[in-house]
């Protein structure tokens, strides 16, 4: 039995053998998953249902149980069918997060693609699907050392 928040045990083994510079996605429902994975990630599928669970929640979750270094978001479009007017609005979130967590973070924008082929990286050693169904809600965390 354990007593920490994370319960769910393909994600505590990955965790587990991830080490400092490891990264963890916690995507959206529209990410291509399973043919933008690391070699050495390991794939849980959280996607119960749209909108369950979010990927603020998942992030709840895993700031009890590892120390972040850093954070990645895939930036938005500005022009196109996807184009938003301004920072998604989940990206406040995953702030309120950090700062929640005591965590001195803030969000590094990378080039859709460039997102894409770092999630696809070696040093990705965990990718949780979600269900959320807001754009532009992925989140590539680097873990960081526990002090």
């Amino acid at each position: 039995m354990l007593k920490s928040r994370l319960l769910h045990p393909q994600i505590t083994a990955a965790l587990a053998r991830g080490g400092h510079s490891s990264k963890v996605l916690i995507s959206d429902g529209n990410f291509p998953h399973w043919t933008r994975r690391g070699p050495n990630a390991e794939v849980v599928y959280l996607n119960l249902a749209p909108g369950k669970p979010t990927v603020t929640e998942v992030l709840q979750t895993l700031l009890t149980a590892i120390p972040v270094e850093a954070a990645e978001v895939m930036d938005y479009a500005r022009t196109g069918p996807y184009a938003l007017p301004a920072d998604p609005e989940i990206w406040a979130e995953f702030r309120k997060e950090f700062k929640s967590a005591k965590l001195k973070l803030d969000l590094t924008k990378v080039e859709r693609f460039n997102f894409y082929d770092l999630a696809a990286s070696p040093d990705v050693c965990l990718t949780i699907a979600t269900g959320e169904q807001r754009i532009y809600a992925n989140l590539l965390l680097t873990i960081g050392v526990v002090k």
